[in-house]
Protein backbone atom coordinates (compact mmCIF):
# COMPACT_ATOMS: atom_id res chain seq x y z
CA UNK A 1 0.00 0.00 0.00
CA UNK A 2 2.91 2.32 0.17
CA UNK A 3 2.51 4.66 -3.06
CA UNK A 4 5.50 5.41 -4.83
CA UNK A 5 6.38 8.58 -6.61
CA UNK A 6 4.77 9.13 -9.60
CA UNK A 7 1.28 7.27 -8.96
CA UNK A 8 -0.59 10.00 -8.36
CA UNK A 9 -0.10 13.60 -9.93
CA UNK A 10 1.28 16.70 -8.09
CA UNK A 11 -2.10 18.45 -7.57
CA UNK A 12 -3.67 15.57 -5.72
CA UNK A 13 -0.87 14.89 -4.05
CA UNK A 14 -0.26 18.91 -2.84
CA UNK A 15 -4.41 18.08 -1.49
CA UNK A 16 -3.65 14.89 0.27
CA UNK A 17 -0.56 16.40 1.81
CA UNK A 18 -2.65 19.43 2.92
CA UNK A 19 -5.20 16.74 4.65
CA UNK A 20 -2.54 14.42 6.02
CA UNK A 21 -0.78 17.84 7.67
CA UNK A 22 -4.17 18.70 9.04
CA UNK A 23 -5.48 15.43 10.26
CA UNK A 24 -1.82 15.11 12.40
CA UNK A 25 -2.54 18.58 13.79
CA UNK A 26 -6.03 17.63 14.79
CA UNK A 27 -4.11 14.03 16.11
CA UNK A 28 -1.83 16.28 18.14
CA UNK A 29 -4.08 17.88 19.68
CA UNK A 30 -6.50 14.70 20.19
CA UNK A 31 -3.55 12.65 21.49
CA UNK A 32 -3.05 14.60 24.45
CA UNK A 33 -6.61 13.42 25.88
CA UNK A 34 -5.53 9.92 25.19
CA UNK A 35 -2.34 9.81 26.77
CA UNK A 36 -1.09 9.69 30.24
CA UNK A 37 1.67 8.12 31.97
CA UNK A 38 1.52 4.29 31.02
CA UNK A 39 0.62 4.70 27.96
CA UNK A 40 2.75 7.32 26.44
CA UNK A 41 5.49 5.02 26.31
CA UNK A 42 3.24 2.36 24.78
CA UNK A 43 2.38 4.61 22.29
CA UNK A 44 6.38 4.84 20.61
CA UNK A 45 6.66 0.38 20.92
CA UNK A 46 3.28 0.63 19.10
CA UNK A 47 4.92 2.51 16.26
CA UNK A 48 8.40 0.60 16.26
CA UNK A 49 6.21 -2.51 16.45
CA UNK A 50 4.15 -2.04 13.29
CA UNK A 51 7.14 -1.14 11.33
CA UNK A 52 8.82 -4.56 12.83
CA UNK A 53 5.73 -6.32 11.98
CA UNK A 54 4.66 -4.44 7.75
CA UNK A 55 8.34 -6.02 6.91
CA UNK A 56 6.77 -9.57 7.61
CA UNK A 57 5.37 -9.91 4.07
CA UNK A 58 2.57 -13.14 4.14
CA UNK A 59 1.56 -14.30 0.75
CA UNK A 60 -2.10 -13.95 0.15
CA UNK A 61 -2.84 -15.21 -3.46
CA UNK A 62 -0.21 -16.59 -6.59
CA UNK A 63 2.28 -14.44 -6.59
CA UNK A 64 0.94 -10.93 -4.27
CA UNK A 65 1.65 -10.89 -0.92
CA UNK A 66 0.56 -8.42 1.89
CA UNK A 67 1.76 -6.97 5.31
CA UNK A 68 0.08 -5.67 8.31
CA UNK A 69 -1.40 -1.70 7.93
CA UNK A 70 -0.90 -1.10 12.03
CA UNK A 71 -3.51 1.44 12.01
CA UNK A 72 -6.68 -0.80 13.31
CA UNK A 73 -3.71 -2.22 15.79
CA UNK A 74 -2.79 1.47 16.74
CA UNK A 75 -6.40 2.69 17.15
CA UNK A 76 -7.41 0.03 20.00
CA UNK A 77 -3.92 0.01 21.43
CA UNK A 78 -3.09 3.06 22.41
CA UNK A 79 -6.45 5.60 21.01
CA UNK A 80 -7.92 7.31 17.14
CA UNK A 81 -5.55 10.13 17.19
CA UNK A 82 -2.71 8.51 18.73
CA UNK A 83 -3.00 5.92 16.03
CA UNK A 84 -2.40 8.40 13.18
CA UNK A 85 0.74 9.13 14.75
CA UNK A 86 1.99 6.39 15.43
CA UNK A 87 1.51 5.49 11.33
CA UNK A 88 2.84 8.02 10.54
CA UNK A 89 5.53 8.10 12.73
CA UNK A 90 6.26 4.96 10.84
CA UNK A 91 5.52 6.06 7.04
CA UNK A 92 7.69 8.96 7.82
CA UNK A 93 10.60 6.78 8.98
CA UNK A 94 10.16 4.47 5.96
CA UNK A 95 10.12 7.14 3.29
CA UNK A 96 13.35 9.07 4.49
CA UNK A 97 15.72 6.24 5.81
CA UNK A 98 14.17 3.19 3.92
CA UNK A 99 13.12 4.60 0.17
CA UNK A 100 9.44 3.26 0.92
CA UNK A 101 6.88 5.11 -0.10
CA UNK A 102 7.57 8.18 -2.30
CA UNK A 103 8.47 12.02 -0.63
CA UNK A 104 5.69 13.60 -2.50
CA UNK A 105 3.65 11.01 -2.10
CA UNK A 106 4.13 10.98 1.72
CA UNK A 107 0.50 13.17 2.18
CA UNK A 108 -0.96 9.64 0.05
CA UNK A 109 0.17 7.63 2.27
CA UNK A 110 -0.23 9.00 5.62
CA UNK A 111 -4.02 9.59 4.28
CA UNK A 112 -4.54 6.37 3.01
CA UNK A 113 -2.67 3.91 5.97
CA UNK A 114 -2.76 6.20 8.82
CA UNK A 115 -6.12 8.05 8.46
CA UNK A 116 -8.90 6.50 6.40
CA UNK A 117 -7.54 2.45 8.40
CA UNK A 118 -7.39 4.27 11.92
CA UNK A 119 -10.97 6.01 11.29
CA UNK A 120 -12.64 2.92 10.06
CA UNK A 121 -10.95 0.95 12.05
CA UNK A 122 -12.22 2.43 15.32
CA UNK A 123 -15.70 3.36 14.44
CA UNK A 124 -16.75 -0.24 13.40
CA UNK A 125 -14.57 -1.44 16.93
CA UNK A 126 -16.67 0.93 18.94
CA UNK A 127 -20.04 0.26 17.05
CA UNK A 128 -19.09 -3.44 18.11
CA UNK A 129 -17.81 -3.31 21.71
CA UNK A 130 -21.70 -1.24 22.48
CA UNK A 131 -23.60 -4.44 21.02
CA UNK A 132 -21.66 -7.43 21.62
CA UNK A 133 -21.87 -8.75 25.28
CA UNK A 134 -19.06 -6.79 27.47
CA UNK A 135 -15.79 -9.12 28.10
CA UNK A 136 -12.54 -9.24 26.55
CA UNK A 137 -13.70 -12.16 24.08
CA UNK A 138 -15.54 -9.43 22.22
CA UNK A 139 -12.71 -6.71 22.28
CA UNK A 140 -10.87 -9.52 20.25
CA UNK A 141 -13.60 -10.23 18.21
CA UNK A 142 -13.92 -6.51 17.34
CA UNK A 143 -10.46 -6.25 16.93
CA UNK A 144 -10.90 -8.95 13.90
CA UNK A 145 -13.71 -7.09 12.21
CA UNK A 146 -12.21 -3.54 12.45
CA UNK A 147 -9.17 -4.53 11.08
CA UNK A 148 -10.41 -6.65 8.80
CA UNK A 149 -12.47 -3.97 6.85
CA UNK A 150 -9.87 -1.06 7.29
CA UNK A 151 -7.62 -2.77 4.72
CA UNK A 152 -9.92 -2.82 1.86
CA UNK A 153 -11.06 0.63 3.22
CA UNK A 154 -7.63 1.95 2.58
CA UNK A 155 -7.81 0.35 -1.11
CA UNK A 156 -11.21 1.81 -1.81
CA UNK A 157 -9.40 5.47 -0.98
CA UNK A 158 -6.22 5.05 -2.92
CA UNK A 159 -8.59 3.82 -5.64
CA UNK A 160 -10.51 7.51 -5.41
CA UNK A 161 -7.34 9.37 -5.79
CA UNK A 162 -6.20 7.19 -8.42
CA UNK A 163 -9.50 8.34 -10.24
CA UNK A 164 -8.75 11.66 -9.40
CA UNK A 165 -5.18 12.04 -10.37
CA UNK A 166 -4.01 9.34 -11.48
CA UNK A 167 -0.97 9.54 -14.08
CA UNK A 168 -1.61 6.58 -16.37
CA UNK A 169 -5.00 5.84 -18.29
CA UNK A 170 -6.41 2.76 -16.93
CA UNK A 171 -10.08 1.48 -16.04
CA UNK A 172 -10.82 2.70 -12.89
CA UNK A 173 -13.31 -0.54 -12.67
CA UNK A 174 -10.41 -2.68 -13.14
CA UNK A 175 -8.13 -1.00 -10.67
CA UNK A 176 -11.51 -0.72 -7.91
CA UNK A 177 -11.85 -4.31 -9.01
CA UNK A 178 -8.09 -5.81 -8.30
CA UNK A 179 -7.69 -3.14 -5.30
CA UNK A 180 -10.47 -4.31 -2.82
CA UNK A 181 -10.42 -8.18 -3.99
CA UNK A 182 -6.27 -7.97 -2.83
CA UNK A 183 -6.64 -6.34 -0.07
CA UNK A 184 -9.76 -8.22 1.52
CA UNK A 185 -7.40 -11.20 1.24
CA UNK A 186 -4.75 -9.10 2.97
CA UNK A 187 -7.01 -7.80 5.52
CA UNK A 188 -7.69 -11.04 6.63
CA UNK A 189 -4.01 -11.46 7.53
CA UNK A 190 -4.05 -8.12 9.32
CA UNK A 191 -7.10 -9.13 11.11
CA UNK A 192 -5.36 -12.04 12.64
CA UNK A 193 -2.13 -10.37 13.80
CA UNK A 194 -4.42 -7.12 15.52
CA UNK A 195 -6.63 -9.49 17.27
CA UNK A 196 -4.00 -11.71 18.61
CA UNK A 197 -1.83 -8.84 19.71
CA UNK A 198 -4.63 -6.99 21.32
CA UNK A 199 -5.95 -10.21 22.66
CA UNK A 200 -2.84 -11.00 24.70
CA UNK A 201 -2.39 -7.32 26.10
CA UNK A 202 -5.89 -7.64 27.02
CA UNK A 203 -5.16 -10.55 28.52
CA UNK A 204 -2.22 -9.16 30.58
CA UNK A 205 -2.97 -5.35 30.87
CA UNK A 206 -6.42 -4.32 30.20
CA UNK A 207 -5.96 -0.99 31.71
CA UNK A 208 -2.70 -0.36 29.15
CA UNK A 209 -5.56 -0.48 26.19
CA UNK A 210 -7.40 2.02 25.28
CA UNK A 211 -10.00 0.16 23.58
CA UNK A 212 -10.75 -1.68 26.63
CA UNK A 213 -10.51 1.17 29.28
CA UNK A 214 -14.82 0.55 29.61
CA UNK A 215 -14.39 -2.90 29.99
CA UNK A 216 -14.69 -3.18 33.87
CA UNK A 217 -18.16 -2.21 34.97
CA UNK A 218 -18.04 0.44 37.44
CA UNK A 219 -19.44 0.65 40.85
CA UNK A 220 -22.59 2.30 41.31
CA UNK A 221 -23.23 4.51 44.88
CA UNK A 222 -26.38 6.18 45.26
CA UNK A 223 -25.73 9.78 46.79
CA UNK A 224 -28.33 12.44 47.55
CA UNK A 225 -30.96 10.38 45.61
CA UNK A 226 -28.89 9.69 42.28
CA UNK A 227 -26.39 7.11 41.17
CA UNK A 228 -22.95 7.96 40.22
CA UNK A 229 -19.99 5.75 39.51
CA UNK A 230 -17.71 4.93 42.08
CA UNK A 231 -13.97 5.60 42.16
CA UNK A 232 -12.14 2.57 40.74
CA UNK A 233 -10.25 0.75 42.59
CA UNK A 234 -6.64 0.27 41.34
CA UNK A 235 -5.13 -3.27 41.48
CA UNK A 236 -2.61 -4.15 43.16
CA UNK A 237 1.25 -3.67 41.61
CA UNK A 238 2.54 -6.75 40.23
CA UNK A 239 5.93 -6.74 38.98
CA UNK A 240 5.27 -9.18 36.09
CA UNK A 241 2.76 -7.30 34.76
CA UNK A 242 4.30 -3.63 34.84
CA UNK A 243 4.31 -1.18 32.25
CA UNK A 244 8.25 -1.31 32.13
CA UNK A 245 8.07 -5.09 31.90
CA UNK A 246 5.29 -4.95 28.85
CA UNK A 247 7.53 -2.17 27.15
CA UNK A 248 10.82 -4.41 27.53
CA UNK A 249 9.27 -7.55 26.18
CA UNK A 250 7.48 -5.13 23.46
CA UNK A 251 10.62 -3.86 22.05
CA UNK A 252 12.43 -7.67 22.26
CA UNK A 253 9.55 -8.92 20.47
CA UNK A 254 9.82 -5.67 17.88
CA UNK A 255 13.76 -6.34 17.01
CA UNK A 256 13.51 -10.32 16.62
CA UNK A 257 10.56 -9.85 14.08
CA UNK A 258 12.47 -6.97 12.17
CA UNK A 259 16.29 -8.07 12.61
CA UNK A 260 15.39 -12.22 12.00
CA UNK A 261 12.09 -13.32 11.26
CA UNK A 262 11.78 -10.52 8.32
CA UNK A 263 14.68 -12.75 6.41
CA UNK A 264 11.67 -15.11 6.36
CA UNK A 265 9.11 -13.08 4.45
CA UNK A 266 7.86 -13.81 1.45
CA UNK A 267 9.26 -12.40 -1.82
CA UNK A 268 6.57 -11.53 -3.86
CA UNK A 269 5.22 -8.10 -4.73
CA UNK A 270 2.74 -6.69 -2.15
CA UNK A 271 -0.73 -5.71 -3.05
CA UNK A 272 0.03 -2.45 -4.52
CA UNK A 273 2.94 -3.48 -6.40
CA UNK A 274 1.31 -6.32 -8.22
CA UNK A 275 -1.70 -4.14 -9.16
CA UNK A 276 0.06 -1.71 -10.60
CA UNK A 277 2.44 -3.62 -12.51
CA UNK A 278 -0.56 -5.68 -13.91
CA UNK A 279 -2.75 -2.74 -15.18
CA UNK A 280 0.18 -0.40 -15.71
CA UNK A 281 -0.41 1.60 -13.30
CA UNK A 282 3.63 1.70 -12.46
CA UNK A 283 3.99 3.11 -16.16
CA UNK A 284 5.40 6.37 -14.57
CA UNK A 285 6.26 5.44 -11.22
CA UNK A 286 9.15 7.73 -10.31
CA UNK A 287 12.50 6.80 -8.74
CA UNK A 288 13.08 7.71 -4.67
CA UNK A 289 14.67 10.90 -3.99
CA UNK A 290 16.53 8.66 -1.19
CA UNK A 291 17.13 5.97 -3.29
CA UNK A 292 21.06 5.65 -2.39
CA UNK A 293 20.27 5.45 1.02
CA UNK A 294 22.69 3.67 3.07
CA UNK A 295 19.35 1.78 4.20
CA UNK A 296 17.67 1.94 0.74
CA UNK A 297 15.09 -1.06 0.57
CA UNK A 298 15.52 -2.42 3.68
CA UNK A 299 19.20 -2.97 3.46
CA UNK A 300 22.10 -2.19 5.28
CA UNK A 301 24.43 -0.82 2.07
CA UNK A 302 27.80 -2.46 1.63
CA UNK A 303 26.82 -5.44 3.41
CA UNK A 304 26.95 -8.42 1.19
CA UNK A 305 25.64 -11.38 3.20
CA UNK A 306 21.62 -10.72 2.77
CA UNK A 307 20.38 -11.93 5.81
CA UNK A 308 22.51 -9.79 7.84
CA UNK A 309 22.31 -6.74 5.77
CA UNK A 310 18.40 -6.90 6.35
CA UNK A 311 19.22 -7.80 9.90
CA UNK A 312 20.51 -4.68 10.13
CA UNK A 313 18.13 -2.70 8.36
CA UNK A 314 15.24 -4.04 10.59
CA UNK A 315 16.84 -3.18 14.09
CA UNK A 316 17.88 0.30 13.46
CA UNK A 317 14.17 0.53 11.73
CA UNK A 318 12.97 -0.16 15.02
CA UNK A 319 15.57 1.43 17.05
CA UNK A 320 14.91 4.67 15.12
CA UNK A 321 11.08 4.38 15.45
CA UNK A 322 10.53 3.84 19.06
CA UNK A 323 12.86 6.56 19.99
CA UNK A 324 11.35 9.35 17.24
CA UNK A 325 7.83 7.70 18.46
CA UNK A 326 8.73 8.43 21.81
CA UNK A 327 9.92 11.75 21.69
CA UNK A 328 6.82 12.67 20.07
CA UNK A 329 4.56 11.44 22.62
CA UNK A 330 6.77 12.53 25.58
CA UNK A 331 6.09 15.99 24.11
CA UNK A 332 2.30 15.44 23.96
CA UNK A 333 2.49 13.88 26.93
CA UNK A 334 4.36 16.67 28.90
CA UNK A 335 1.78 19.59 26.63
CA UNK A 336 -0.76 17.97 28.45
CA UNK A 337 0.69 17.62 32.34
CA UNK A 338 2.16 21.80 31.61
CA UNK A 339 -1.70 22.64 30.45
CA UNK A 340 -4.57 23.39 32.45
CA UNK A 341 -5.20 20.66 35.24
CA UNK A 342 -7.61 17.85 34.21
CA UNK A 343 -10.76 17.76 35.99
CA UNK A 344 -12.60 14.92 33.61
CA UNK A 345 -13.95 12.17 35.54
CA UNK A 346 -10.90 9.76 34.32
CA UNK A 347 -8.11 12.30 36.20
CA UNK A 348 -10.30 12.00 39.48
CA UNK A 349 -11.16 8.46 39.20
CA UNK A 350 -7.61 7.25 41.49
CA UNK A 351 -8.85 9.44 44.20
Amino acid sequence: MHVPDGFIDAPTSAVTGVVAAAAVAVSLRGARRELDERTAPLAGLVAAFIFAVQMLNFPVAAGTSGHLLGGALAAILVGPCTGVLCVSVVLLMQSILFADGGLTALGVNITNMAIVTTVVAYAVFRLLVKVLPRGRRSITVASFAAALLSVPAAALAFTLMFAVGGTTDVSLGKVLTAMVGVHVLIGLGEATITALTVGAVVAVRPDLVYGARDLRQRLRLRVNGELVDAPAAEPAPVAARSPRRIWAVGLVTSLVLAGFVSFYASASPDGLEKVAADHGIDKKAEDHAVADSPLADYGVKDVTDARLSGGLAGVIGVGVTVVAGSAVFWAVRRRRAAGPADVSPASTSGA
